[in-house]
């Protein structure tokens, strides 16, 4: 039972100046990709599916946080990467060539990275796990907004993205007992816990309202038997968790402390 993606790094030379704001620039991209992609990727629709929402979550994430800030001078390179969960050869063509009709600079490559990530793989051990929420990151519990990332709360969420992932744009949902991960992951503990409050927001220009783009960002460590939540922890680097991980919100990492 696996769960894999693949990695488009895209490289560009900026047109003019490119000012990217702190914080927003996932956000000049989500309105450059709001033009250039086809709205079925853009903002796919279910009627049904493991999320039971009407909205299903996107086949992609963007990864530019390290642009956050910057002001890009003209005929300057750089680079921003997208992660596919629909791993097709005709959707990794669709960004290619919708990137390439970006006004703002010139696609000089598209790499591919594919990575995968095996649930069913050997038993590992682990007694001490940091993870770190490197872009603002919004967890729920019981529809409600968290203040801190409990395990119990962090493994449901990647647990739910993955499988969901997984069964709208892989081969189905993951094959396990919600109920028992969720009780096992119920007894590892907050042991350290880091976190800062980041707000920010972002302007619709087609409606004129304000969204939040903000949330914690920090680390964490946990004390428990955590060798079964590896493998979710690690495909949640390529993933996200929480709200708006599309946009780039929700960025983690983590490692097993020894």
């Amino acid at each position: 039972m696996t769960f894999e993606w693949i990695r488009l790094r895209l490289r560009f030379r900026a047109a003019g100046s490119l000012v990217l704001p702190p914080g927003k620039a996932a956000n000049v991209l989500r309105g450059a990709l709001g033009m250039l992609l086809d709205e079925a990727v853009f903002a796919p629709k279910s009627s049904a599916g493991p999320s039971g929402l009407a909205d299903a979550p996107r086949p992609f994430v963007l990864r530019a946080a390290h642009l956050d800030g910057r002001a890009i001078p003209p005929e300057t390179e750089f680079h921003f990467d997208v992660h596919l969960f629909d791993t097709g050869r005709e959707f990794r063509r669709q960004f290619a060539t919708a990137f390439s009709g970006w006004k703002r600079a010139e696609l000089l490559a598209v790499e591919e990275q594919p990575g995968m990530v095996d649930f069913a793989g050997p038993p590992e051990s682990a007694a001490r796990v940091r993870v770190q929420f490197l872009t603002p990151t919004e967890l729920k519990s019981d529809r409600q907004l968290v203040t801190r990332p409990d395990f119990p709360i962090l493994f449901a969420r990647l647990r739910d993205r993955i499988s969901t992932l997984r069964a709208l744009y892989g081969p189905g949902p993951l094959d396990i007992d919600f109920r028992a991960a969720a009780e096992r992951a119920a007894r590892v503990r907050l042991a350290r816990c880091e976190i800062a409050w980041q707000h920010v927001e972002r302007r619709s220009t087609r409606t004129g309202q304000t969204h939040p783009l903000g949330g914690f960002t920090g680390e964490a460590e946990y004390d428990g038997e955590l060798g079964e939540f590896l493998p979710y922890l690690r495909a949640g680097q390529w993933t996200g968790v929480g709200r708006q991980t599309v946009w780039g919100k929700g960025e983690i990492c983590s490692q097993v402390c020894s």
